[in-house]
C-alpha cells in the first residue's frame, strides 16, 4: 500500500511543489521589499563609470575660459622629454 502512495506522490510533486514555491517567493519578495523600503535604481537608471567621469569633467571646466591657452611661443620646449633625456642635448 505504501509504495502506490509514495508512486502517487512522486508522479504529482511537480504539481504540488510549484505552487508551494511561487507562493513561498511571493511572500519572501514582498517582505523584503517591505523591510528594504524602495527598491535600488535599476541598471537602465545607473549611470556608467565613463559616463560619470565625463559628468565630473564637464563639472570640472564649467567655469573656466576654454579660449584663454597657452601660446606656442610661451612654451620652452615643443617636444616631449625623452626619457631620462638620453637623447637630446644639455641645455646652457
Amino acid at each position: 500500500m505504501w509504495s502506490v502512495v509514495w508512486a502517487a506522490v512522486r508522479s504529482k510533486a511537480p504539481y504540488v511543489t510549484f505552487p508551494v514555491a511561487f507562493v513561498v517567493g511571493l511572500v519572501g519578495s514582498h517582505l523584503e521589499w517591505f523591510l528594504r523600503g524602495e527598491p535600488p535604481p535599476t541598471a537602465q537608471e545607473e549611470k556608467s563609470i565613463s559616463e560619470q567621469r565625463e559628468d565630473r569633467k564637464l563639472q570640472e571646466i564649467a567655469g573656466e575660459d576654454l579660449t584663454k591657452v597657452v601660446s606656442l611661443k610661451d612654451k620652452l620646449e615643443f617636444a616631449p622629454r625623452a626619457v631620462l633625456n638620453r637623447n637630446r642635448p644639455e641645455k646652457s
